[in-house]
């Protein structure tokens, strides 16, 4: 919205400064910041009265732990504050004609609402392990076809869609995949929301690391709208791409706005509301800007926690009942093992940081 003050030029030539993606950039994070800040502690409020709570299942030594540090009274669902930081900062300071912006918030918003449903079935029944498994994949897989069917067919991104490239290499390493795009963006799409679902077990641990996710991905968005700019680095040029900054900035305000509340001793979790539809916004803009193979290597913390689920899971059928991990996913093992909960969440993020940087060490690497 603000954007347009920058067509007032000839009035005051100041006004010039909203064309700049950068100033915008910063203040989209600012307004999510103050957004998650002020409206924090009345959310929270009223979470708690309608007792939202989070229910916590698993082994005996985990309900201990949950016991111990407070968890069953803590409200869940926080995701709801997130949500409402981002698109408001983003209709505010990113051009609302976007496509991209326009399908990124789409992404945040139906992955919330699916989110949304699971919490509310698992706060109903405190023994309700949410919607089935089934039904919330086919939710996710349904909004990845939706997300590629249009990109497939907008022929701005169409060409460019339809090409998947690999760190350290200059050229595409597929194109003109057609319809198979589809599939692989519903792959991106569903794995990249539940890993950032399964992260989420301890206080500030999913939202840091998709804070440090956001950070680098506000870098690469930016490189990627700019022509001179991804020329030199030799990555996709993706028209309109500059404008997904704002979403990437808006995305790192309301992280630090909710890490206010969430961190330890937590106030608010994020629950499936928040933790779904920030996974989902991620693999979306990545996939928009065709770093989503980049993301593997970003998003190291969240491939750690997924791979332990499906490490544990294999091998606990294949090997007759016999476990890899104390507990999955991987922050639990550790938890388990006696590291103080703050301990495993400050080295998670010290971990994700680092992958930040590998990922970003990628784009003079090619």
């Amino acid at each position: 919205m603000f954007y347009y003050l920058s067509e007032w030029t000839a009035l005051w030539s100041p006004l010039r400064v909203f064309q700049y993606t950068t100033f915008r950039a910063v203040m989209a994070a600012v307004t999510a910041l103050l957004i998650c800040i002020i409206s924090g502690p009345w959310i929270i409020r009223q979470l708690t009265a309608l007792k939202c709570k989070q229910p916590v299942r698993g082994e005996d030594d985990l309900r201990e732990l949950a016991a111990k540090h407070g968890k069953k009274a803590c409200p869940t669902m926080g995701g709801i504050l997130i949500i409402w930081a981002v698109v408001d900062a983003t209709l505010l300071w990113a051009r609302p004609t976007n496509t991209l912006v326009l399908l990124s918030l789409m992404t945040l918003l139906w992955l919330g609402l699916v989110g949304f449903l699971d919490d509310s079935a698992k706060v109903r029944e405190q023994k309700s392990k949410g919607i089935r498994p089934r039904t919330k994949l086919l939710y996710q897989a349904g909004w990845g076809l939706f997300l590629g069917g249009y990109l497939l067919l907008d022929p701005q991104h169409s060409e460019m869609f339809q090409r998947i490239y690999v760190p350290f290499l200059k050229t595409p390493l597929a194109a003109g995949l057609g319809l198979l795009a589809l599939l692989w963006v519903v792959l991106v799409i569903v794995s990249s929301s539940n890993a950032v679902n399964l992260t989420d077990g301890l206080d500030g641990l999913a939202i840091g690391t998709t804070l440090t996710v956001a950070l680098t991905y506000t870098v690469m968005t930016f490189i990627a709208g700019n022509k001179n700019l991804a020329a030199y680095l030799d990555v996709p040029h993706v028209a309109g791409a500059a404008e997904l900054t704002v979403v990437c900035a808006a995305l790192i305000g309301a992280c630090l706005g909710f890490l206010w509340f969430n961190c330890h001793p937590a106030q608010v979790f994020m629950g499936d509301t928040g933790s779904l539809a920030l996974g989902g916004l991620l693999g979306a803009i990545a996939l928009m800007i065709k770093q989503e193979l980049v993301l593997i290597i970003v998003g190291g913390v969240f491939v750690m926690e997924a791979g332990s689920v499906v490490l544990q899971v294999a091998s606990y059928k294949l090997r007759g009942g016999k476990r890899i991990f104390r507990m999955s996913p991987l922050h639990h093992h550790f938890e388990l093992g006696g590291w103080p909960e703050t301990k495993v969440t400050a080295r998670f993020w010290i971990l994700s940081v680092i992958f930040a940087l590998l990922g970003l060490a990628t784009l003079k690497l090619r």
